[in-house]
Parts: structure tokens; sequence; C-alpha cells
């Protein structure tokens, strides 16, 4: 994974594009932050949900290798990733740029519902 450090927030970033491409190529696990809400409302089939609120007590559940944290656009997945690489226990781990929006916006799939 080829990622490059954001120097405002000390994360490492990719963006939309190479995080579908480091994912499709098993190279990574992409991780979805946001809330449940959120999450019915788009959201990359496949891609696992463990909400911020919840990441503490759901830190096992993550898997070892290369992770990719997405959010809404990019801000509470970077503080997320920022704490996870401080654990050092989970090898690389990156921000997707731009969260969902990005992702949205160069034409990777989503799903789209409506929150009751």
């Amino acid at each position: 994974m080829r990622a490059r450090i954001n120097r405002i927030v000390g994360v490492y970033e990719l963006s939309p594009t190479e995080s579908w491409d480091a994912w499709q190529a098993g190279d990574a696990t992409i991780i979805d932050v946001r809330e449940a809400g959120e999450h019915v409302q788009a959201h990359v089939p496949g891609i696992a949900l463990i909400p911020m609120s919840e990441i503490q007590q759901r830190v096992d559940e993550l898997p070892d290798g290369p992770l990719i944290i997405m959010c809404h656009s990019g801000s509470r997945s970077a503080q997320v990733a920022l704490w996870l690489e401080g654990l050092g226990n989970h090898g690389e781990v990156a921000n997707l740029d731009g969260g969902i929006v990005g992702w949205t916006n160069e034409g990777l799939p989503v799903e789209t519902g409506s929150a009751d």
C-alpha cells in the first residue's frame, strides 16, 4: 500500500481510487467508521461497518494487515487511523481521503437507501 502522509493530520492517506484498487487486489481491508444511520443512506457493498463510537470496544474485530479507514468526508476516519496507528498492532493504517463523498465523486460503487 503506497500512501502519502497528510502532514496536517499526521496520518497516511489514499485516494478513493487507490483505496478501491488496494481493496480489490486484496492488499488492504477497508473499514467504514460512520454511524449506522449514515451507512444505511450510502455504503460500499462488502465493507465492514464499525462505527467510530464503537471502535475502542470492537478493535479486536479488525483484521491484521493494512487497513484503510473510511467515513463521510475523511475527518473522523483520519482520527481513527491515527489512533489505530498509535496502537501499533494493525500494520499499515491509512485514511481514505474524501470519505464516501470522494468515493462517490470518483464514480466507485455505492449502494444507497434511506434511514427509517
